[in-house]
C-alpha cells in the first residue's frame, strides 16, 4: 500500500503554542510518500516509536525527497510527515484515516523528539489551514480561513536549524531571566490571537509583524537568532512594499515566509537571491494524509 502526507508550513504562533497559544499552521503541497510493499533502507526514530506502541508490521519504505534541498531538510515538517504517510500506509482500515492515525502519530512524535507542541503532525494528518491550541497538553485542532487576497512566498535560507537547539536557547533566558523572557512572550501570544482572529490582509500582515518583532527581540535576549541578520535585512524592504519577512517557526534558517497582498518586488528576490535564498514552488492549503492505492 502506497500513502502520502504533506508537509507543513507555520504561519503563526511559533514559540508561543507551547504556552497556549493558538498557532496557525499549513500543509503545503509537497509529501512524503511510503509504500509497505517495499522493505524500508531508513527507519526514522518517530516510525519507531509508532510501532513499538501498535505493532502493525515492518517499517515501510519512504521518500522525503520533495521537502529536501540535497542532503539538507528545508524545515517543512519532513519527520511527522514521514511518520504520517508511514501509518497510513501500514494502517488496517482507510475509514477516518486521519483521525485514526493522529492520536497515535501526536504521541509518538511527542515522545521521539522529547516534546513539542505537535502543529506538525496536526498538518500532516488532517491538512488544510489549521488553528491549534494546546490545552492542559491536549492539542486542540480546528480547521481555518485565511483571509482572501493573501499573499504567501516561502524562500529556502543557506543556513539549517535545528529546532531543539533554539527552544533550549530560549527555555534557559525562561530559566535565568523569567521577567524578560513573559514579557517577550506576551508580544508573541497577544500577536497570534490577534492573527488568528485577522478578518483581512492587513490586519494578519501585522499580526505577524508583530510576533516577528517580538520573536526578534527573544531571540536576542536568548542569543538564539531566532529572526536572522539576513531575514531582518529583507524584512526592511518587505515593509516598505506593505509586507512582512521572517521566519516561520522556530526561525534560525530553513525556511521564511513572506506575506502581504501582493508578491515580492523585483528588488526584493534580487537581494535574497544574492543572500543565497530561494523561492519554493509550493502553495498551502494541501490535503492531508492519505493512501494512493496499491
Amino acid at each position: 500500500m502506497k500513502a502520502r502526507a504533506p508537509g507543513k508550513l507555520v504561519l503563526s504562533g511559533a514559540y508561543a503554542v507551547l504556552d497556549g497559544a493558538p498557532a496557525l499552521v499549513a500543509a503545503v503541497d509537497r509529501y512524503v510518500t511510503a509504500d509497505s510493499d517495499r522493505a524500508a533502507d531508513f527507519v526514522a526514530p518517530e516510525v519507531r516509536e509508532a510501532l513499538s506502541r501498535r505493532p502493525l508490521g515492518e517499517p515501510p519504505w519512504f521518500d522525503a525527497s520533495a521537502l529536501r534541498a540535497g542532503d539538507r531538510k528545508l524545515g517543512l515538517g519532513s519527520s511527522s510527515a514521514i511518520l504520517a504517510a508511514s501509518l497510513a500506509a501500514l494502517w488496517p482500515t482507510n475509514e477516518s484515516l486521519a483521525a485514526s492515525i493522529f492520536p497515535l502519530a501526536l504521541a509518538s512524535h511527542r515522545a521521539a523528539q522529547g516534546g513539542g507542541s505537535g502543529v506538525d503532525v496536526a498538518a500532516a494528518c488532517h491538512g488544510g489551514v489549521l488553528c491549534c491550541t494546546l490545552v492542559a497538553g491536549e492539542l486542540k485542532v480546528a480547521s481555518h480561513t485565511l483571509p482572501a487576497g493573501i499573499v504567501l512566498e516561502v524562500w529556502s535560507c543557506p543556513e539549517s536549524t535545528a529546532t531543539r537547539v533554539m527552544l533550549a536557547a530560549v527555555r534557559a533566558l525562561r530559566d535565568r531571566d523569567g521577567a524578560r523572557y513573559q514579557g517577550h512572550m506576551d508580544e508573541v501570544e497577544a500577536g497570534a490571537l490577534a492573527a488568528r482572529d485577522a478578518g483581512g490582509v492587513a490586519a494578519l500582515v501585522a499580526a505577524v509583524g508583530t510576533q516577528w518583532d517580538a520573536l526578534r527581540r527573544l531571540g536576542d535576549a536568548a542569543s538564539a537568532p531566532i529572526v536572522t541578520g539576513c531575514m531582518r535585512r529583507l524584512n526592511d524592504i518587505a515593509v516598505q512594499a506593505g509586507a512582512r519577512f521572517g521566519p516561520s517557526g522556530a526561525g534560525g534558517g530553513d525556511v521564511a515566509l513572506w506575506i502581504g497582498a501582493d508578491g515580492s518586488p523585483p528588488q526584493f528576490r534580487a537581494r535574497a537571491e544574492r543572500a543565497g535564498l530561494c523561492l519554493l514552488d509550493l502553495h498551502v492549503g494541501a490535503p492531508g494524509v492519505q493512501r494512493l492505492g496499491a
